[in-house]
């Protein structure tokens, strides 16, 4: 039961982030520009963090699943790359978007609940290997996802869509996240070695995310001010998920 309460409570607040869109309406375009670079370079941090500090040694710490993992982590940056490229997921995280016709905001949705999906999978089955892991995965999830929405809801607006609807339909694409919990949850006691399984897909995705989604972002700013912002947010980033060890 403890295992369930925390995951349906972390996921719950990964599905409530989907909200925060709302924010850019209130903050000015260079200010949000500058605040949403730093949340970049602190997901970059955590994601790599999370993969490389909790996941990867809990999973090679097990002898079933150590000879597997190289091809599951391999498994997880496939289906990451098969998300954007082939269902054309979209993620806008310094906040201006170009202009995207209507076919494209479906598209968007579509990409961005079945990425919310994953995600409540990879919740779930992280706090069923350990609660420690599954907070560190959580945080990991959260700081990729501000950003993240910040710009989907950006792409809904910029295509015309009203504000509430704009929000109203991310919520909805976010609530996917609770039923791939639900489902991960469910699956764990039943399915051999579930949590075993996605653990190294869950690395996979979080690499893929960093090094390809997030870290290209970072190279379009130049100066050496920013820049160096970035490195430290990174950085902080890693220590953050460094620190969750002391919860185990």
């Amino acid at each position: 039961m403890k295992i369930w309460l925390y995951s349906i409570i972390s996921v719950m607040i990964v599905s409530l982030i989907s909200l925060v869109g709302i924010l850019t309406i209130a903050i000015k375009e260079k200010w949000l520009k500058k605040i949403l670079i730093v949340m970049v370079s602190f997901a970059v941090g955590a994601l790599f963090g999370d993969a490389f500090i909790h996941i990867l040694p809990d999973v090679y710490s097990n002898p079933a699943s150590a000879r597997t993992a190289p091809f599951g982590v391999i498994g997880g940056i496939l289906i990451f790359f098969i998300l954007e490229k082939f269902i054309h997921w979209r993620h806008c995280h310094a906040g201006v978007c170009d202009t995207h016709d209507k076919p494209v905001v479906w598209i968007n949705l579509v990409g961005d609940g079945m990425h919310n999906f994953i995600d409540g999978l990879i919740i779930g089955a992280s706090y069923s290997v350990s609660i420690p892991i599954g907070i560190a995965t959580t945080l990991a999830v959260v700081l990729h996802e501000i950003p993240q929405e910040f710009g989907d809801f950006g792409i809904l607006v910029n295509a015309g869509l009203s504000v509430r609807k704009a929000l109203g339909l991310n919520f909805l694409c976010a609530c996917l996240a609770v039923l791939g919990t639900l489902i991960a949850l469910t699956l764990g006691p039943v399915v051999k070695d579930f949590p075993l399984i996605m653990m190294p897909i869950t690395a996979g995705g979080f690499i893929y995310l960093a090094g390809s989604d997030l870290i290209p972002e970072l190279h379009k700013e130049v100066s050496v001010g920013r820049s160096l912002l970035q490195l430290l947010s990174v950085i902080a980033g890693v220590v953050i998920m460094a620190l969750l060890l002391f919860l185990e």
